[in-house]
């Protein structure tokens, strides 16, 4: 028998791949995965403003998709929760198989 979702898990997961389904945070997410990233450093990395990284890093923090820390004059982003990566891995293999299917 399936398991019944009470309505703020649906909300909660919903909200969770709209945030997902952005390309900016998306490429967020895919940097965070192994490794800690200043904003500055998202920002070169993804050739976007600094201010537009961190408004995305804000909406991916509430979510408690990615966490902070400070380290001196720096805060650094990192990962919060491995669940999103085994959900991002399996959306990227779905998108190459069904590119390799046309």
């Amino acid at each position: 028998m399936k398991e019944v979702i009470d309505h703020a898990t649906i909300d909660l997961t919903t909200k969770i791949f709209k945030l997902l389904g952005d390309a900016t945070r998306f490429r967020i997410l895919y940097l965070l995965e192994d490794k800690e990233w200043n904003v500055n450093a998202i920002a070169v990395e993804l050739d976007m403003e600094q201010s537009a990284v961190s408004h995305q890093l804000k909406k991916l923090k509430e979510a408690q998709l990615v966490k902070s820390r400070r380290s001196g004059k720096n805060i650094l982003y990192s990962q919060d929760d491995k669940h999103v990566y085994e959900i991002l891995h399996m959306a990227v293999a779905h998108a190459k198989h069904s590119h390799t299917d046309e």
